[in-house]
């Protein structure tokens, strides 16, 4: 790897306006492809084997335009009741407004004679339910609106209108340009202290942002062929925009540190790409790795969450590979022109500062050093032990989006279980079973406990199959919900179904997040132990230790939990909501947990690629396991956290949008980089290193022969490189001085 990376480099650094140039005309020619397509986002909740799943195929083959549930139209009247005659004229015309409509196959009125339930008891709130004839994959944002658009009669009448469903949900995606803008910010006042100078600072910018571009225009293209999850572009724009200057300010920190010994600028830009490339390309494919290992699951919405995010890390590796080395070569000696100094002391003076002091702290007492960090990590780690997994709360989205609005009228004229209703979809031997058998289901379920009510059936063309919505008292989210899903699967469906040919399924978007949740629940160990099994053996490739990557594994279980720790007080427990935007606790969204761990196990190997390449580098040159130590995180620390800090930045910007999902992906990641960039990397990790010394870099010697050679920074290339040059220049000099 390295001899290519070299080549790469050195080839890009002298051919940099062509480089850049091809970057420019591919960013710009993704951009606009990715601006033609539509965006359709897709929150598949397709499990197989699931009822969930059962009911949407049930549905999609006999009543597809029940399959997906309805979107709920609300009216609220805050003066006279609806059924004034100014007002129902008005809900009237908007009722025909939206049958007229091609993409919308039934809207009922809700004074009409099939509205009984469709009004508050104080007739103040109603809802029309409308039907689709396409579903959440197909549906675009254009055709959203004009959903909406259509209640225009009811606004003119003085009343308010929102809409839910996955109308809502498409028209309720809140921006993140506030957040991108905020952690750009960030990173550039931090790559200056880091750097020291303007132009230097602008190169990861100008890197990330132009990787990122290309990877949310590709993320977009593929929305048309994929079923793409509504938060992957914003979860990749998160990810791609941290480790894309991450990446850059590694290569950029390398290409500084050898201009000042010295190196020829092209050489040194080459160097950089094969050595801090290097590294950047392992770690970038370690993180790939432990995304796309989610596919492993065998849960599409996760998958795809995975492989979008993947995309975004490939492409900042493939900018700060080839991009930035053509932009180092364009500016050339220029990188320290325009210099600022905004600490006491300027980062080119060479000289590790605190970072010696510290380093040398923590290797004269590793056990308190390792005790202490250890305790403060299980101390945050308590809280993981009441971890419950949810499904995303409509409720916690900005005040000013369609989707909460339609949530809190319906919770306020229904109760709160009328904002995810569970569809029972049945399957009958024939018309006559069906007749019989769908009173019974109906009374059955109707009767159970933490059920308000049950809607008129509705039966496809042959009366062989039917369907009807069932209303909790409890909230979708709420654990009385999971609850009674699982009864009436488990008892109450079977009991009113014995001794018929029936089968019934209990679905809906609700029951498709709870069989989500129970899946993830179940699967989480599995892949938990698939990324560690998988990081385990990438680094005992590239260290050729045994302790090294056991080590690793559990210093990351440790990052981990201690951040589900967090998550878990903060959203779930509701401990300093409101200062995230909040006004109340939140379910942990299903998903969350298991991306988390995939990214952080992924991102976390960053810093320890780049803190032990130093430790070893040191050990391999005096053999002194703790001088290794020392040296290697007082080189480190002021590089691993600046790169953190950057990373805590934009993930903590995210926790600005108003999704809530986002908010826990924000707070979640921001704060396990934080911890793993300070507590873990620069106090538990080194006391360890000088706690275990020699043996931490201990391999049997049948291993050691098995083992591929696999070198990170490309040590022994240089060193064979180095030693043909001298030889070379040996020869050339002898004859000269004998003539």
């Amino acid at each position: 790897m390295t001899g290519p990376l070299y080549a790469i480099g050195g080839f890009c650094s002298r051919h940099h306006r062509a480089t850049i140039a091809v970057w420019v005309v591919l960013a710009a020619l993704l951009v606009f492809a990715g601006r033609q397509s539509d965006s359709k986002t897709n929150n598949n909740l397709t499990l197989p084997g699931t009822g969930s799943t059962a009911a949407t195929e049930l549905l999609e083959e006999s009543l597809p335009e029940q399959a997906y549930g309805n979107n709920p139209l609300t009216i609220v009247s805050k003066k006279a009741p609806l059924a004034s005659p100014r007002y129902s004229e008005a809900i009237a015309a908007t009722v025909r407004r939206l049958e007229a409509m091609p993409s919308v196959n039934s809207a009922v009125d809700p004074l009409g004679p099939q509205g009984a339930k469709l009004v508050s008891p104080d007739g103040r709130i109603a809802y029309i339910p409308v039907y689709l004839a396409i579903g959440p994959g197909e549906l675009s944002v254009p055709e959203a609106e004009a959903v909406l658009d259509a209640a225009q009669p009811i606004e003119a009448a003085g009343l308010e209108a929102a809409i839910g469903g996955y109308v809502g949900q498409a028209l309720s995606q809140p921006s993140t340009e506030v957040s991108e803008a905020v952690g750009l910010t960030a990173a550039v006042i931090i790559l200056l202290f880091a750097f020291g100078t303007v132009t230097a600072m602008m190169l990861p910018i100008v890197s990330a942002v132009l990787g990122l571009a290309c990877a949310l225009s590709i993320i977009r293209l593929l929305e048309g062929a994929f079923q793409v999850p509504s938060v992957a572009p914003t979860l990749a724009t998160m990810i791609g925009l941290g480790v894309g200057i991450d990446y850059a300010l590694f290569l950029v920190t390398r290409h500084k540190l050898q201009l000042r010994e010295g190196m020829e600028l092209h050489e040194s830009i080459a160097r950089a790409a094969a050595t801090a490339g290097g590294a950047v390309v392992f770690a970038g494919f370690t993180v790939v790795i432990a995304l796309c290992s989610l596919a492993f699951a065998g849960i599409p919405l996760v998958a795809m969450l995975g492989f979008t995010a993947a995309i975004a890390v490939l492409t900042a590796v493939c900018a700060a590979t080839t991009l930035l080395p053509a932009l180092l070569g364009l500016l050339g000696p220029r990188i320290d022109s325009l210099r600022v100094k905004l600490g006491k002391t300027h980062p080119d003076d060479r000289k590790p500062h605190g970072w010696l002091r510290w380093a040398d702290g923590v290797a004269a007492r590793p056990w308190r050093s390792a005790l202490g960090a250890l305790a403060f990590m299980l101390v945050l780690s308590i809280p993981v032990l009441s971890l419950e997994l949810g499904q995303n709360d409509t409720s916690a989205l900005p005040t000013d989006t369609t989707a909460r609005q339609s949530a809190e009228a319906l919770r306020e004229g229904f109760g709160q279980g009328s904002i995810g209703p569970l569809l029972i979809a049945a399957e009958f031997d024939s018309g006559g079973e069906a007749k019989q058998v769908m009173p019974r289901l109906r009374r059955s379920i109707d009767e159970a406990p933490n059920v308000v009510g049950v809607s008129s059936p509705t039966f496809d063309a042959k009366g062989a199959v039917g369907v009807f919505s069932a209303v909790s008292e409890s909230a979708p989210w709420d654990t009385e919900t999971v609850e009674l899903v699982e009864d009436l699967r488990d008892a109450t469906i079977p009991a009113a179904l014995k001794g018929s040919g029936t089968t019934a399924y209990v679905g809906g978007q609700t029951a498709g997040y709870i069989d989500l949740g129970a899946q993830i629940g179940d699967k989480l160990p599995l892949m938990i132990a698939i990324v560690v099994a998988l990081s385990f053996v990438v680094l005992l490739l590239a260290f050729r230790s045994l302790l090294v990557p056991v080590k690793a594994a559990a210093m990351n279980l440790l990052s981990v939990a201690a951040s589900y720790g967090v998550v878990t007080a903060v959203f779930q427990w509701g401990w300093g909501v409101s200062l995230i935007g909040l006004d109340h606790a939140i379910p942990i969204v299903s998903f969350v947990p298991l991306l988390m761990f995939a990214i952080l196990f992924g991102l976390s190997m960053d810093y320890e690629v780049f803190l032990l390449t130093q430790m070893r580098e040191h050990y391999r040159a005096h053999g002194d396991a703790k001088r290794a130590v020392v040296e290697g995180l007082a080189n480190t620390g002021r590089v691993i956290t600046s790169a953190a800090a950057i990373m805590v930045c934009v993930f903590t910007s995210f926790v600005l949008n108003g999704d809530p999902v986002v908010k826990e992906f924000g707070v979640g990641l921001a704060v396990a980089i934080a911890i793993d960039s300070t507590v873990v990397r620069c106090l538990l990790v080194p006391a360890v290193m000088v706690l275990a010394g020699r043996r931490m870099w201990w391999l049997p010697s049948g291993l050691d022969r098995l083992l591929p050679r696999i070198g990170i920074e490309g040590e022994a290339y240089f060193a064979k490189r180095d030693a043909v040059a001298a030889a070379v220049a040996t020869a050339e000099i002898a004859p000269a001085e004998a003539e």
